[in-house]
């Protein structure tokens, strides 16, 4: 799915990872921090990445003389690395999405990264100003993205111009009983926001405004202003109530199976679904997500996926050897691609893979103008009301009222 990679080390995993961490110097040369800390460098992630890191985690393990332990993950990855931190036996690299950063910053569980400025130019704009925060760069990052329309080229041959164009062509089809769908975009019985927000936005919606230097300002939250409440009918009108192009039963885990099984011709999702698509056999282009008509654009939520240095870590300078000097080789990133196919956030490693894998550049498109995943600790309590009160709006409540509560909720626990 999207790209909050969480997951809980499994117990004999996770003893593993907290009884690996030796003591040691943490501002000694990397061979000298290596052999105080027995030996020992210990990276969190999850099941495919681990998979991926492997090869690479044992190469570094040969080059630099110690053992390399990469412990494979499955759910609740940020809170467990939060809590190992706070105890003193956390890992010494985590890899996860780059919003995490506020919080794991707040919690003081992550260090800054030190990058020079040729090797920071190496990698996508973007991906650079996803993983900095206040100022300073916290991760090195190895994947972007985004979501997209895909289309069922067989049943909807032309990307819509518009949103109204895609649920009228949607409607023509299910009329026709080709499809039973108007469209797949999930939402459920709590919502979602991250899947939500391109419609949101080019409604005119507004979760956060911004400061003079670009940052977002958790002080003015927009989610129960003017424009957002006009926003929410727009899609209100999509809605149960409406036009039905949005409705609870498409959930998280039933939306790209709705497309797959040829109960829609439009998916809105990310590069996690391709390979679901290709295994059915289903004919697909990727285009970006079409807007309200004289709206704005349809601005996804970009996220950028990275490694970090973990504040309590027993090997720190192994680990920033490991990630400053190792993960910015080309080899390590495509690697990565090829576990969990999103387009490398490393320019050199995405020119390799666009040769063989067009769909790079079309989800890279369809992320132009995207908005940058807010990574300030506000945002985790956004999730739970904004996605309420999607859910709650697209089954037909009254805007107004919805969005004034969902408002307050997040105010209240933002200035707890």
């Amino acid at each position: 799915m999207r790209i909050r990679i969480t997951g809980v080390v499994t117990l004999a995993a996770l003893s593993l990872a907290l009884t690996a961490c030796g003591d040691g110097d943490k501002t000694t040369p990397s061979s000298t921090a290596s052999k105080a800390a027995g030996g020992t460098l210990t990276i969190w992630a999850d099941d495919q990445r681990s998979a991926a890191l492997k090869p690479f985690a044992e190469k570094f393990g040969k080059d630099n003389g110690v053992t390399v332990e990469v412990q494979a993950v499955s759910k609740d990855l940020q809170t467990n690395f939060v809590t190992a931190s706070q105890s003193g036996k956390g890992p010494d690299i985590v890899v996860g999405a780059h919003d995490w950063i506020g919080n794991l910053v707040q919690n003081g569980a992550i260090d800054p990264v030190q990058l020079p400025e040729a090797q920071k130019s190496a990698f996508a704009e973007v991906a650079v100003k996803a993983v900095t925060f206040n100022g300073q760069l916290y991760g090195v990052p190895y994947a972007i993205e985004n979501l997209a329309l895909i289309r069922n080229t067989d049943l909807a041959p032309t990307a819509p111009g518009s949103i109204e164009d895609l649920v009228k062509a949607g409607q023509t089809l299910k009329t026709a009983g080709k499809v039973t769908n108007i469209m797949s975009l999930q939402v459920g019985a709590n919502g979602d926001a991250y899947h939500a927000y391109p419609l949101y936005a080019s409604a005119g919606g507004y979760l956060f405004g911004q400061k003079p230097n670009g940052d977002y300002d958790p002080a003015d939250l927009g989610v129960d202003k003017p424009a957002s409440v006009e926003a929410f009918k727009k899609i209100a009108a999509l809605g149960e109530k409406g036009s039905g192009a949005l409705t609870r039963s498409i959930t998280g885990d039933n939306a790209i199976p709705t497309f797959t099984g040829g109960k829609t011709a439009f998916l809105i999702s990310g590069p996690w679904a391709v390979a679901d698509i290709k295994k059915a056999g289903v004919k697909y282009d990727i285009t970006p997500i079409p807007a309200f008509a004289g709206g704005k654009p349809a601005q996804p939520f970009v996220g950028v996926q990275a490694f970090y240095v973990a504040s309590k870590g027993r090997s720190k300078a192994l680990a920033n050897e490991f990630i400053t000097n190792y993960l910015t080789k080309p080899e390590l990133q495509v690697a990565l691609y090829q576990a969990n196919p999103r387009p490398p956030a490393l320019v050199a490693a995405l020119d390799q893979v666009k040769g063989t894998d067009p769909d790079i550049q079309k989800w890279l498109d369809a992320g132009k103008g995207g908005a940058v995943l807010p990574a300030i600790p506000a945002m985790a309590a956004v999730w739970d009301p904004f996605g309420k009160a999607e859910a709650a709006i697209v089954g037909g409540a009254d805007v107004q009222t919805t969005l004034a509560a969902a408002g307050k909720a997040i105010t209240e626990a933002i200035n707890k």
